[in-house]
């Protein structure tokens, strides 16, 4: 029923490191290329756990923003904008806490794990329990069907999933429903009305999903039929109602394998970082001092490259013949660590050298980045109020 459309978002942490770009736009860069994407700031999600602290974010939103442009995020392929300057998010959300029973939200997994985590935070807060339905409006408000997370967000996505199903159930039943659904059939012409007839039995009698996936495609490639009736033939091929929110499906996008520095996961909290635009001398001076394998004492001392942070990095960056000369090398004490470590500091610097070249003209004008998130601002507050005007419809709120 609905286009492939990807929506994903960044909480503004502020400057971005090679950790973000490994993790996330990477993917993000790749997607932009198949897909139609939405990539947005999460200011709000940012409140709810540092509320406390707004004046941090405004700055972060802006740096975070010339990360994206630098890594490769193209605003003439992806729509980029700021969850807040689309008023649509702050309404679905409270719409839809109307109807999500508040054992939904408890047992999100990471309700728990983050209040035992931060500990220095009062997290008892009516935002910090609702994040996750924050989080499915930002999805469902844009029928966005593919949704990229990494296997510790998968949880938070099929929460969405129960939640469109929920609303759909709830509010999908229009009155008339199957006069309408009958008279939109008719449209489809005698041959293509026979065949969704017998697709939508196979299905609805037998359970045979080839025949949902065969009528699926059926009534995608009808151009004559307005977006009313074509919700209407999707949601009675399941014995269900009109199809208002599109359910998410998950793209499951590989864990970062990015360490830090230290060897422990790379994070500002750790202050083990390399930053996406960081100066090419300061990258040298951190990776020429970083920590190696205890046991190499001098550099006669034959090492273990599992043991050390920087194998780590090789394992990012270097081909296996590099990786072979590492081995060897440090296990029979050839090479020292600042050889060792000579060939990735090329490599990081290679990575980062486009990136310093896209955003150098953001970073000397800073009304263009501005430029680009007003307009996708105003494209994501179209698509988001198409959505809600169905939205308050099904729920009676359309008031003429």
């Amino acid at each position: 029923m609905f286009a492939d459309r990807v929506l994903s978002g960044m909480r503004p942490t502020g400057s971005l490191h090679l950790g973000h770009y490994h993790g996330v736009l990477k993917n993000w860069v790749e997607l932009q290329q198949q897909y139609e994407c939405l990539f947005f700031v999460a200011d709000w999600h940012a409140l709810t756990t540092h509320y406390d602290s707004p004046e941090i974010i405004e700055q972060n939103v802006w740096d975070m923003v010339i990360d994206w442009l630098a890594a490769g995020v193209d605003p003439s392929k992806a729509t980029l904008f700021i969850q807040s300057k689309v008023p649509a998010h702050a309404e679905l959300y409270m719409l839809l806490s109307m109807m999500t029973p508040l054992g939904w939200l408890e047992r999100v997994p990471t309700y728990k794990d983050q209040q035992e985590k931060l500990t220095e935070k009062d997290l008892s807060t009516h935002g910090f329990l609702g994040y996750p339905l924050l989080q499915s409006a930002d999805i469902l408000i844009y029928r966005a069907n593919l949704v990229p997370v990494g296997e510790d967000q998968a949880p938070h996505l099929e929460f969405t999933r129960e939640i469109c199903r929920r609303f759909n159930h709830i509010y999908g039943k229009e009155i008339g429903f199957e006069e309408k659904a009958e008279a939109a059939i008719k449209k489809l012409g005698s041959k293509r009305s026979r065949l969704y007839n017998e697709l939508r039995n196979r299905y609805q009698e037998q359970g045979d999903e080839s025949a949902l996936a065969e009528a699926q495609s059926l009534l995608n490639e009808q151009q004559n039929l307005n977006m009313g009736d074509q919700e209407r033939l999707f949601g009675y091929l399941d014995g269900g109602g009109k199809m208002i929110l599109c359910e998410p499906e998950t793209l499951l996008t590989e864990a970062s394998r990015m360490p830090g520095l230290d060897g422990q996961k790379m994070s500002k909290s750790y202050n083990n970082t390399i930053s996406l635009r960081e100066d090419p001398d300061s990258v040298t001076k951190k990776v020429r001092t970083m920590p190696t394998d205890p046991a190499r004492v001098r550099r006669s001392d034959p090492g273990d490259p599992a043991k050390c942070p920087v194998w780590q990095f090789h394992m990012i960056y270097s081909d296996d013949k590099t990786r072979e000369w590492v081995q060897n090398g440090c296990k029979n004490a050839e090479i020292g660590c600042l050889d060792c470590k000579s060939p990735l500091i090329k490599m990081i610097l290679a990575e980062q050298a486009p990136m310093h070249e896209r955003a150098r003209m953001y970073e000397e004008d800073p009304t263009l980045v501005r430029n680009i998130i007003a307009d996708g601002c105003e494209k994501a507050n179209q698509m988001a109020e198409e959505t809600m005007r169905d939205i308050r419809e099904a729920m009676g709120l359309s008031y003429s």
